[in-house]
């Protein structure tokens, strides 16, 4: 087990060389296998969604969780925490949700001594390292643009003044899609945020037996912490090392672009289906939680593969599909999967490079 107050990250006059840059890979696909382990004692099944939410964490991102009630979605970010050893809060998003409530307020204290009265902040539950953000969509949007400047920026602004938030923050955010009455549809801006769109579905039948024989007797668990913050950290900064080959960034342009109807090169079927494309910010995210997916994978480079199997997760709330798709049944992954299928094959996955040692820009 990793002693959770140990950390790997290098030191700032650590050489960045080939043999350190395989270690801290090396050192990433052990902490999530330790993780997963952790994960696994309480969550049954689940395997995909748990490594899409690592994915995301790797990547710097935040996650949109969408399922039915009862399929632990809760349970799985809580014991995401518990494992990292991460400062968890939950929120409870109503209709009678305010801003406030989610970035803390000033208040007036007054001196029982002196008398005088100061503004005094008062941090709001934003101000940890993983939030849950459940059942987001039940409050208005205007309580949800609360969480903007927070995912974007990793920092809150209150009465004129910049709070930054603790690194690593990821946001968590759940909501029900069968049900409709009293939610707010997430506006794009907010859904942009998210790296991912993950959808929960149904365990299979032993997979739901062993949820049975471990919720209903004396059984328990609890996941035990494997890893620090710090530790998170460093794996975000190894992932930004992976090199992109160009044959897989131009791959990454083809896909995002050729779902903008308004593009000169989008297919006919397109302008009839897409009413809105996906942004820059999805180019951005796809190629992260490339690298992310190829360290996971024992790789140092990222291939065709692990773009085209992150797609529907980096997609599917990208795309807005005009009436006519929706009223024909078509989905957004029905669209996805189309536009993959729209793209030249190609056997070449690119060479495999080493890490290098730049510093990245930090991506919008």
């Amino acid at each position: 087990m990793t002693d959770p107050d140990v950390t790997f990250a290098p030191a700032e006059d650590e050489p960045l060389g080939e043999q350190g840059d395989e270690a801290r890979a090396a050192r990433l696909v052990e902490i999530c296998a330790a993780i997963r382990e952790q994960v696994g004692k309480v969550v049954v099944g689940q395997q995909e969604v748990v490594e899409q939410l690592l994915i995301a964490i790797l990547a710097r991102g935040h996650c949109l969780l969408e399922g039915v009630p009862g399929l632990a979605k809760t349970l799985t970010v809580r014991s995401l925490a518990q494992a990292m050893h991460l400062e968890f809060r939950r929120i409870q998003f109503t209709p009678d949700l305010m801003p406030a409530d989610i970035t803390g307020t000033d208040l007036i204290q007054e001196d029982r001594n002196t008398g005088a009265r100061d503004l005094v902040f008062d941090r709001g539950p934003i101000f940890t390292q993983m939030l849950l953000a459940d059942e987001i969509n039940r409050t208005p949007p205007k309580t949800q643009a609360a969480l903007l400047e927070a995912m974007q920026e990793h920092e809150v602004t209150v009465g004129g003044t910049t709070y930054s938030l603790e690194e690593p923050f990821f946001v968590l955010a759940t909501q029900n899609p069968i049900e409709q009455e009293g939610t707010y549809p997430l506006p794009e801006a907010q859904r942009d945020r998210f790296l991912f769109n993950v959808v929960v579905d149904y365990p299979s039948r032993d997979e739901e037996g062993d949820i049975l024989d471990r919720t209903t007797s004396t059984l328990s668990a609890t996941p035990e912490p494997v890893v620090n913050g710090q530790e998170i950290v460093a794996c975000q900064s190894t992932v930004r090392r992976v090199p992109l080959p160009d044959n897989v960034k131009q791959l990454v342009l083809d896909l995002v672009r050729s779902a903008r109807p308004k593009d000169p090169h989008a297919a006919s079927w397109v302008r009839e289906m897409i009413d809105w494309g996906p942004g820059p910010r999805a180019c951005q995210q796809l190629v992260l939680a490339g690298k992310a997916r190829a360290l996971l994978r024992g790789r140092h480079h990222v291939t065709r593969e692990d773009v085209l199997a992150l797609a529907a997760p980096v997609l599917r709330h990208r795309i807005v599909p005009t009436f006519n798709a929706e009223a024909e049944g078509v989905t957004v992954d029905d669209l996805v999967q189309r536009l993959i299928d729209a793209l030249p094959r190609s056997s070449s996955q690119g060479g495999a490079k080493k890490l290098m040692p730049k510093k990245p820009a930090r991506v919008a």
